[in-house]
């Protein structure tokens, strides 16, 4: 039952920041194997908007700025993007306050991750206080005049934005104009994001699209693009349930003396059933038997018990996280999964069965002999 709860509770945070990260990172992503940035042209843009199962193909310009509102100031990541930017994320859903605007004729607009925005003091509605862009100017040497030092551009917000505490501190998004210039990127890329079709077979398009691009590019799909992430997530869940089955292990001591007993208080039995013929083999199967029942009992119900308190979690969320509102949800995420079930059930299966081999095996002919 607790491996049951433990896991599921597991599944549900697992999905929970899986979804997070989708709205944000895209299905695909081709960044240059060596270097931070590459010239659009290398890429043979047609040939890959014109593969089986690619939708939507967004450029992208991304890098380190200071950016300044007011009195305060804060280091992000500035990201241009391009029109298909809002088609292959879902960014548009995730707008806390304002709107998912980045151009309007001749203006460009910036939508910034809600800690940026709580750390600048930033006000939508004051339309007389711009966000001031700083970054340093390629190829220029020490200067102690700022203005030769520095590319400046300032900027109207027009949304704030709110996935998850790692982009929520980190991305201001920008037009892709906007980069450009500030950056002094005219010909270059730093990557270059890939929505895909519904039904797409995300695997073989990522083939296809490595073949197409070459080797000096490296295609990266969602789970490598935060391959760090995942991995520690599927340890914490394995490192839980080994840890839980450990303690399983110790429960199961309870077990081996139960059967004991039972093989002592059934003395007079074992007897009976030895002087009618039964043989060491035959008493053996018995209490086998009865402590393979007692495993396979003990598991359907846990597992049955485990799987109705997830079921009432989910569908009710009665325990809560206590996050008081802080959080994207508010009582403990649930997902089960049928693999859970079955490596529960043969786990706890198996460890009973090797637990009552030790006692069953001490029905042996000296003991058999005794008079009772």
């Amino acid at each position: 039952m607790a491996l049951i709860i433990v896991l599921s509770v597991f599944n549900g945070f697992e999905n929970l920041v899986i979804s997070l990260f989708n709205s944000f990172n895209p299905e695909i992503q081709i960044v240059a194997k060596y270097g931070k940035s590459f010239e659009a042209n290398s890429i043979p843009t047609d040939k890959i908007k014109n593969i089986e199962g690619v939708a939507y193909y967004n450029e992208v310009i991304e890098d380190v700025a200071l950016v300044k509102y007011k009195a305060k100031q804060d280091i992000v990541t500035i990201k241009g993007v391009n029109d298909d930017f809002q088609k292959l994320s879902r960014l548009d859903t995730m707008i806390i306050d304002g709107k998912f605007v980045l151009q309007n004729g001749i203006h460009d607009y910036a939508v910034v991750g809600q800690a940026i925005a709580y750390k600048l003091g930033l006000n939508l509605k004051d339309q007389s206080n711009l966000i001031e862009v700083y970054v340093p100017r390629r190829g220029s040497g020490v200067s102690i005049d700022p203005t030769k030092a520095f590319n400046s551009k300032n900027i109207f917000a027009s949304g704030i934005f709110s996935v998850q505490q790692e982009f929520d501190s980190k991305y201001v998004i920008v037009p892709l104009r906007f980069a450009r210039e500030i950056f002094e990127y005219p010909t270059k890329l730093t990557s270059v994001e890939l929505g895909l079709k519904r039904n797409a077979n995300l695997e073989n398009v990522q083939k296809e699209i490595q073949a197409t691009v070459g080797s000096q590019y490296v295609v990266k799909n969602r789970f490598q693009q935060q391959e760090v992430l995942y991995k520690i997530m599927k340890s914490e869940k394995w490192a839980i349930f080994l840890i839980l089955t450990f303690i399983l292990v110790i429960a199961t001591f309870n077990v081996i003396g139960t059967m004991i007993m039972i093989i002592i208080d059934k003395r007079k039995d074992i007897s009976v059933l030895w002087c009618l013929g039964a043989d060491q083999k035959l008493l053996r199967k018995i209490f086998l038997f009865e402590g393979v029942l007692v495993s396979v009992i003990g598991a359907i119900l846990g597992i049955f018990l485990g799987g109705l308190v997830c079921f009432i979690q989910q569908k009710f969320g009665i325990v809560s996280l206590q996050s008081n509102g802080s959080f994207v949800v508010d009582a403990y995420p649930i997902q089960m999964k049928l693999w859970d079930f079955v490596m529960v059930f043969f786990t706890v299966f198996g460890i009973g069965i090797i637990t009552i081999i030790y006692p069953v095996l001490q029905i042996s002919t000296k003991f058999l002999n005794k008079k009772f």
